[in-house]
């Protein structure tokens, strides 16, 4: 009768060994080479923010300095109030903190492990190049926003001339949209767009109507139609200086 108690026999114990044995060394060999590469992919890493959010960083950064540009009143510093607040929602979302150095007007985006209290701890920083500046002082948005919200607000201005109440209204908060949040003409809106200012802006900032709600879908669409009929700053310059080309064309 075989007992339950008896020990394997010893050449059982030994292939045992063998193959726990070869089982750990495998793992072992995996994580070894994990660790190898670690670094690597670390590396590929730096900085940790991506350059289209820096970008919008910098683009929010300059809107809002040109908002405080303007003559200061409560909405105009709310609104730039806003502009740095998406700016640094933006950073945070990487783990960066951002800061405007004065002394060379430079936008400067530190990793979070490197700040105490707002202020960067030298000894915490171990690979500067994870660091993101970027110069405020050339040339930026601000010659651009004013183009675009000109032309938005011509539209809006021609929307309210030739529809009906309800598309005008629509038009003047949809251009303050595409100017002060994208810096774009309104007829050049994306559909994440057009949808950001029908669920949110319009309902949260637009004060509307019952009627405006139930119309925006073909608000938006007389918007972009009208829009054709607008030149916008470009055109009017191209076109004058096609005229004044042809003028002297003709002169000689």
């Amino acid at each position: 009768m075989t007992r339950t108690d008896d020990e394997p026999p010893e050449w059982a114990k030994e292939r045992a060994r063998e193959m726990m044995a070869g089982e750990g060394g495998d793992g072992e060999t995996d994580d070894a080479a994990d660790a190898a590469t670690a670094p690597e992919r670390e590396e590929e890493r730096v900085p940790d923010v991506p350059a289209e959010a820096v970008d919008e960083a910098e683009r929010l950064t300059r809107l809002a300095r040109e908002a405080e540009s303007a003559e200061p009143t409560p909405e105009i510093e709310a609104a730039a109030e806003q502009y740095r607040e998406r700016r640094d929602a933006l950073a945070a979302e990487y783990g960066y903190t951002v800061r405007v150095r004065d002394e060379d007007d430079t936008l400067v985006l530190y990793p979070d492990e490197w700040m105490d209290d707002g202020t960067v701890q030298l000894d915490r920083v171990e690979d500067t190049e994870r660091a993101v500046e970027v110069s405020l002082s050339g040339p930026g948005d601000a010659d651009r926003y004013r183009e675009v919200a000109a032309y938005n607000e011509a539209v809006a201005e021609a929307v309210a001339e030739r529809e009906a109440d309800v598309h005008a209204r629509t038009a003047e908060t949809f251009a303050a949209f595409m100017s002060n949040h994208y810096v774009r003409p309104v007829d050049d809106a994306t559909p994440a767009m057009r949808a950001e200012f029908r669920e949110e802006y319009l309902v949260r900032n637009g004060w509307p109507t019952d009627e405006q709600l139930a119309a925006v879908d073909e608000s938006l669409s007389v918007i972009e139609s009208v829009a054709e009929h607008v030149d916008d700053p470009d055109a009017v310059d191209d076109a004058a200086d096609a005229g004044s080309s042809n003028g002297d064309d003709e002169t000689a």
